[in-house]
Parts: structure tokens; C-alpha cells; sequence
């Protein structure tokens, strides 16, 4: 009894300690930021050195040479690098604290059939993993809904907010349906395979039965003639007239080919989530402008017979083809090796300018965020400014990270262990 008490002691302990961080989100830009002498990395315009960068209203008000403005805080980055903030896509940062105690899970619940689930309802703010991931240099991230089917719409949140409402960023509605799959294992005979097959063709009738559902919905509602709402298909009309992307979780080919098939019959905008596979349906996937959140790009094959280096030259391949493409890790905590990831792909193909588009621009572009992911005059004022290449762990040390033109505070708590045990 003793042992199962303090047992359940320490759970409640850990759940109440891991609620709220320490780091007090910062306050409004109140007057201009001027950088100067930097290296500026602007994926639009390239790598401008030497350049100023102002800062106004926490947007970017002004990119050149010799810049000057009246009472603004003046920061010299000679010799340092300065990035858009990173943008890390498919996380259930917020979502999740800590794994193996249940009470701090909350990112699916049950049924296939919930596009009306918002992430943003359960997204916590304090949690105690934003700041090691922001710390990074990644000031934006996609919160998304796990679970199975039409599993709920994500939201674009900024890392450094008091409440959910001052994290989100305007986005297009991001509604995600996880792809069923064929089993893989256990499948030996041909009763198994009948089996599995007709199980998976059943899936398929059911997704396309909520689609259908859904457009007849959304045509009703074009003419004004719902008379009694129904909140699942409500929560997809945004996929019919264009302001809304229908995100698909899918690896393989066949399961990537289908989505587009029912994508292309109902005419939705598509990006598949995943995408192992998504390079061998480039014909499919380039017909409807479809685009791809690779997130496998630190992991090992998913076949036994494919090299073991297959999962890293993806986003080469993807580019190769013409498919647009940004760089995601699906994950909580683990989001913040985002640049690592991002990294990898440049020993594998890409440049380093076209790895930190796919963790910037592109995936602004992805989730419909116009202002974000580029060093440019109108975008969104925020920065990372770092003492090296910030797509290189060893050397990239991010000093500031700006979001929004608001100085975030890159303490937490790994930082503070660190500290902590240099002392004993």
C-alpha cells in the first residue's frame, strides 16, 4: 500500500509540476528594432551579408544598407546570421507533457468521424516542452489531432502566448484525415490477404460516405437550405469553397493514390502528410497541385529491401519530380530537431537555401500563412539570429529569437538542469 501511494504521489507530482513553464511570454513590441551588419538568410531574395533588418509594429518594415530609425533598440549582429523563424509542421506540441501519464494526453478522441474537433481547444500554452523547442530557433508550430479517420482541424500557433487565442496565426483551415492501412504483418495466405483487402475497400466506402455527406452538406448550404446543422459537416465547408486543405496522413503509394482519388472527385486542395511514397505518385499528386509534409526524414526504410539511406534522399527525390514539399516532425517534444532534419536533407540532395525553405517558406505556404517564413518587408518580424549556420547543431548556437517583434526568452528547462548540475 505504501509503494502504491507514493506511486500515485509521484504521478501527481509530475502532472502538477509539468502544467506551466517559468518564462514569462513577452510584451508587445513597443518601439522599433534596428539589426544591423548581419547576414541575413531571406529565402526570398537569398543571403544578403552585411544588411540591416528594422523591425516595426512586429513587422518587418525595412531590409538594405545603413539603416537608421528614431528611438529604436539597436542590436549589432556583426558576424552573426539572421533567419525567418522556423516553422515546425504535424506536432502535437502543447497537445501532449508527458507520455506515460494519461492525464496530460489530449490529442485524439474516439471515432473516425470528427473534422469538427479543434486542436486549438486543448493546445496549452505553458506547456513545459514549448520553450526546449523554441530554443531552437522554431517559433511557429502546426498543433494536430491525432486518432483514426477524420480525426479533427489543426491550428498554426506561435510559441511565445499567454492564452490560445494570442498563439493562433492566421491559416487556412487545416482539416486531417488519417489514411487506413493495409496490415502488414499476420497477412500470409490467401483467405488473409481476401480478408485484409475487403477490410481496407470497407474503410474506403466509409471515407467517401463522409465526403459525400459533406458536399451534399456544403451544396445545401450554398443555397441556403439547412434546416438542421450538423456540426461534422459544418466543420468542412471551408474544404469545399477553397479557404480550407484537407491534410492526409498516408506513407504508401496505393493509400497515397487513393486520397488523391477522392480529393480530385470532391475537388479539394490535398497535401499528404507522411509521404514515404509520395515521389512514385508524382503524375497523381502534380495533376492536382498537391503538396507533401515529409516527416520521415530521420528515420530507417520502411522496406526491408530498400537502401538504408532511402527515408534521407526523399526530399531530393520530391524536388527532382516537382511536388511541393516542407520538412515536419511529428512529434511533441522531439520537434525542437527540426533543423537537424532540415539539415540531413542537404547530405542528400538539396541545397542548404532549399533545406531551409522546407522548415520556412514552404511550409508557411503549406498551411496558408501568407506573412511568415521569409526575411522580406511586410512579413511577420520574426526572427532567429544565430552565431553560425543554424541548420548545423554543433556550431548554430540561436542567441535571440524574436517573435513577432517581441524578444522571447530562450530559458527553460534543460537550460536550467544544465546549470543546476555544473554546480554539484
Amino acid at each position: 500500500m505504501m509503494r502504491l501511494t507514493t506511486t500515485i504521489a509521484f504521478i501527481f507530482g509530475a502532472v502538477f509540476s509539468a502544467q506551466a513553464h517559468d518564462m514569462v511570454p513577452a510584451a508587445p513590441q513597443s518601439q522599433p528594432i534596428l539589426v544591423k551588419n548581419a547576414t541575413l538568410h531571406t529565402v526570398l531574395n537569398g543571403v544578403q551579408p552585411q544588411t540591416d533588418l528594422l523591425l516595426i509594429d512586429g513587422k518587418i518594415a525595412a531590409i538594405g544598407q545603413q539603416l537608421s530609425a528614431d528611438n529604436a533598440t539597436v542590436i549589432d549582429a556583426s558576424g552573426k546570421h539572421v533567419y525567418p523563424g522556423l516553422i515546425a509542421l504535424d506536432t502535437t506540441l502543447g497537445l501532449v507533457e508527458i507520455s506515460a501519464v494519461r492525464s496530460t494526453n489530449d490529442i485524439k478522441d474516439v471515432g473516425t468521424d470528427n473534422p469538427q474537433l479543434e486542436a486549438s481547444a486543448a493546445f496549452n500554452p505553458d506547456s513545459e516542452l514549448i520553450p526546449t523547442v523554441r530554443a531552437n530557433g522554431i517559433a511557429y508550430a502546426q498543433v494536430v489531432p491525432r486518432g483514426e479517420g477524420l480525426a479533427g482541424q489543426s491550428a498554426l500557433v506561435n510559441l511565445d502566448s499567454w492564452t490560445v487565442e494570442d498563439a493562433q496565426h492566421t491559416a487556412a483551415v487545416q482539416v486531417h484525415l488519417n489514411w487506413p492501412t493495409m496490415p502488414r504483418w499476420g497477412v500470409r495466405t490467401d483467405e488473409q490477404k481476401a480478408k485484409a483487402k475487403a477490410a481496407y475497400e470497407q474503410k474506403l466506402k466509409e471515407i467517401d460516405q463522409h465526403f459525400e455527406s459533406a458536399y451534399r452538406y456544403a451544396l445545401a448550404a450554398k443555397a441556403k437550405q439547412i434546416k438542421t446543422p450538423d456540426e461534422r459537416w459544418q466543420a468542412m465547408l471551408p474544404l469545399f469553397d477553397d479557404s480550407g486543405k484537407l491534410f492526409v496522413h498516408a506513407d504508401k503509394q496505393q493509400a497515397i493514390e487513393d486520397a488523391a482519388a477522392i480529393a480530385k472527385k470532391y475537388q479539394l486542395s490535398l497535401v499528404i502528410v507522411g509521404g514515404y511514397d509520395a515521389w512514385r505518385a508524382a503524375d497523381v499528386l502534380n495533376e492536382m497541385h498537391a503538396s507533401v509534409v515529409y516527416t520521415h526524414m530521420l528515420d530507417l526504410p520502411e522496406r526491408s529491401d530498400e537502401p538504408i539511406g532511402q527515408a534521407f534522399k526523399i526530399p531530393a527525390l520530391l524536388k527532382s519530380v516537382g511536388i511541393p514539399f516542407a520538412i515536419g516532425f511529428s512529434d511533441d517534444w522531439d520537434s525542437r530537431n527540426l533543423p537537424l532534419a532540415a539539415a540531413q536533407t542537404v547530405a542528400w540532395g538539396l541545397t542548404p537555401d532549399e533545406a531551409l525553405k522546407a522548415i520556412t517558406l514552404d511550409a508557411a505556404k503549406i498551411v496558408g500563412a501568407s506573412d511568415l517564413g521569409a526575411l522580406a518587408v511586410g512579413y511577420a518580424g520574426s526572427i532567429v539570429i544565430s552565431s553560425g549556420d543554424i541548420l548545423d547543431p554543433a556550431f548554430g548556437k540561436i542567441e535571440a529569437l524574436y517573435i513577432e517583434g517581441r524578444k522571447v526568452d530562450l530559458n527553460n528547462r534543460h537550460r536550467q538542469l544544465y546549470h543546476k548540475y555544473l554546480t554539484r
